[in-house]
């Protein structure tokens, strides 16, 4: 099952650091917390990726580009124009970046790696989270109930969107944060059919709001509880938090 990531978005609610590179590509102690993503899933046999790129994609790409360099040790043989790679630190990946647009919504970016995909069901995160749920599950749960659309659901207090559920997973309710809110949330872990291109029709169009709204009422979105870790990156505060859980060597989505 291919892997999507959306890392398209201006992050602007961590400008310090997303005003020369995309969110994404932010660190985590000396790795982009995309790569800390990446990791986590490959950890559980998933290696296809695509990554929905836009604002200063070029960078996502360079990265990839030169992995390599960035990973293993290199000697230069500039006479003969070679290049000999030492404690070859690869993955098995296989990664597709693709220019999304620049102010492309999330479900417009989805709907542009539609050929990339094919006909497949295939899993979608954000670029800028990190969690400890057990995706083998999530796929497992996802393929039982034969709806289109799956997403991991966590509590939490902080003001995310927000969604209600019944005692078997069903979603009954997707709508956007309010000031009172302070439930479950979509932990942005997901798992969609191909019938999710359906709800996606240009590059306006918001994955949360149009797309997933509509399939709540629809009876066609369906939540994973996921009662462990979940941590996202919006703020210095939380960037923080990360890098001390990684610094400190608990970081609970390390399990590679």
């Amino acid at each position: 099952m291919k892997v999507v990531i959306l890392a398209g978005g201006l992050g602007t609610r961590i400008s310090e650091e997303s005003h020369l590179r995309p969110k994404p590509m932010i660190e985590i102690g000396d790795k982009p917390i995309l790569w800390h993503i990446m990791k986590y899933y490959s950890s559980f046999g998933y290696h296809d990726f695509i990554i929905c790129a836009g604002y200063r994609q070029y960078v996502i790409k360079e990265y990839f580009a030169d992995y390599f360099l960035h990973n293993s040790d290199v000697t230069f043989d500039l006479a003969n124009n070679g290049m000999i790679i030492h404690n070859n630190n690869s993955e098995n990946w296989k990664v597709s970046v693709i220019d999304t647009g620049l102010h492309t919504m999330t479900g417009g970016r989805v709907r542009r790696i539609r050929e990339y995909v094919g006909d497949e069901s295939f899993m979608l995160t954000y670029g800028d989270g990190l969690s400890n749920v057990d995706l083998k599950a999530l796929e497992e749960f996802h393929r039982a109930h034969g709806k289109t659309a799956t997403i991991t659901t966590v509590n939490i207090s902080e003001l995310k969107g927000v969604l209600e559920a019944d005692s078997k997973g069903m979603i009954t309710s997707f709508r956007e944060k309010e000031d009172c809110d302070a439930s479950l949330i979509n932990g942005g872990f997901m798992v969609f059919n191909k019938e999710i291109f359906n709800y996606l029709d240009d590059d306006s169009t918001i994955l949360e709001k149009d797309a997933l709204e509509k399939l709540s009422r629809e009876g066609q979105l369906m939540g994973f509880y996921h009662p462990g870790f979940w941590q996202c990156m919006d703020t210095q505060r939380e960037k923080k938090k990360l890098e001390e859980l990684w610094a400190g060597g608990t970081a609970p989505w390390k399990v590679w």
